[in-house]
């Protein structure tokens, strides 16, 4: 028993009717909406046999980066391994089994060896991408799609997402001229898709274009935000550019919307929370009782699971002033270290010295914090995120850095970042800090 795809793709153990809920939880993730989780188990419940269906869960739930999560992917990976499969098919329980015990970067290999063999393959291209992103791998992050889109056409389903996971990848790698010309195209053919619409706004952020960037994602908001399991994150998106203009009011009336306003336990949702949070912290925003909300939900995500968490995890815990799960969280960081997953260089890498120094940063031991900061900030990709995401890092040091009064060190980290950024308000800000430092 089996069925094709429209690109030609066979999906052993699938009828016509567990195909269609399958087919709709693809679409759904291409576009980050609706219900896939919902979609798939009908999928399943339709045909217990259907392997691909069982690897499809276990993607969506081994990408969430939380331990209950987790566990759900690895249940997952069992009920596929039994299953009849094509060599294809065979390569993703492959993949999903190394993804679900937290080898990422196997996983990663094992889907652009699927990519390479079967460039329409858009399940493999989409979680080996968000793969790329979650260990920081710029150059895969543009190269495996680069590599499957000669033989994609204008006229295939799903073309837009592959036009915008290639708008990320080339965002990541510093083109932005072609990011910007790939996202907007995806957009235009798929107004709904929210990681393209998030390319686009990567885009802009990196080039300091603040006004285009709001203009951008307030031109039609009910794209990418209904039904949008991604809508968060690109909310995160537009309080970026309110901050670098210094609107502090936008970006709280964000942050108590879209953002946070109905609290969130998921993972993902709470990393941006944090982050806007702290980078309000740093600019010594009051917003008051904002982290006790948020530090309650981080331990339901698990700590010591991935590093990039941890770190967003320390930030909430620092502003409500909980020493007690700051330092289970350290503990827990400590632990990961010894483990056999990827997660545990994550950790040692950058994660643990980066949550070290967050944490010393609300203990005032800002010295400590530029010494913690300084050697791993060239190797902060390691951990994953977007450049966007780790500016947070460049940020904290050079708050450090002047609040230690360290006028050389502040000196340099203002002098680079307004090179790398001269049109941001807030570069000028902190360069003018400096130099008021300077002067004293």
């Amino acid at each position: 028993m089996g069925i094709r795809d429209a690109f030609g793709l066979t999906f052993s153990g699938a009828t016509e009717a567990g195909f269609t809920p399958y087919s709709q939880a693809v679409r759904e993730l291409l576009c980050f909406i609706g219900d896939p989780v919902a979609s798939v188990d009908r999928s399943i419940a339709e045909n217990p046999g259907f392997v691909m269906a069982h690897v499809f869960k276990g993607y969506l739930f081994g990408l969430a980066t939380e331990r209950e999560a987790t566990m759900v992917a690895r249940a997952c990976h069992q009920a596929a391994l039994p299953l009849a499969a094509t060599t294809r098919e065979e390569a993703h329980v492959v993949a999903l089994g190394h993804l679900a015990n937290g080898r990422w970067h196997d996983a990663a290999r094992v889907l652009e060896d699927i990519a390479i063999e079967t460039p329409l393959d858009g399940l493999a291209l989409q979680v080996g991408h968000q793969i790329d992103f979650f260990t920081g791998n710029a150059r895969m992050l543009r190269d495996r799609i680069a590599r499957a889109l000669p033989s994609w056409q204008s006229d295939m389903p799903g073309y837009h997402a592959v036009l915008g996971m290639q708008a990320f990848g080339l965002e990541e790698m510093g083109d932005y001229t072609r990011a910007e010309k790939l996202g907007r195209a995806a957009v235009e053919i798929e107004p709904r898709d929210g990681w393209a619409q998030h390319a686009v706004a990567h885009v802009m952020e990196m080039q300091s274009r603040q006004r285009d960037g709001i203009a951008w994602m307030r031109a039609n908001p009910e794209a990418w935000t209904k039904e949008s399991f991604l809508q968060v994150h690109n909310w995160w998106h537009l309080a970026l550019f309110h901050y670098d203009l210094g609107e502090t009011d936008q970006v709280l009336a964000l942050y108590d919307g879209p953002i946070y306003g109905t609290p969130s336990a998921m993972a993902l949702n709470m990393v941006d929370a944090s982050a806007v949070l702290w980078r309000l912290h740093l600019g010594g925003v009051d917003v008051g009782d904002r982290w006790t909300t948020l530090a309650a939900n981080w331990p339901k995500a698990g700590a010591g699971d991935y590093a990039f968490n941890d770190a967003h995890a320390m930030m909430a815990f620092v502003g409500a002033g909980l020493d007690g799960p700051a330092l289970a969280l350290l503990e827990a960081q400590r632990e990961a270290m010894h483990g056999s997953g990827d997660n545990a260089a994550f950790t040692r890498d950058v994660g643990h010295p980066l949550t070290l120094a967050i944490k010393a940063f609300g203990e005032g031991r800002y010295t400590d914090v530029v010494q913690l900061i300084r050697p791993i900030r060239a190797i902060a990709n390691r951990f994953g995120g977007s450049h966007a995401q780790r500016d947070v890092i460049d940020l904290t040091l050079i708050e450090a850095a002047l609040r230690a009064g360290d006028g050389a060190m502040a000196r340099a980290l203002t002098a680079e970042r307004s090179m790398a950024r001269p049109d941001s308000p807030l570069s000028v800000l902190l360069a003018r800090r400096t130099a008021d430092l300077s002067e004293n």
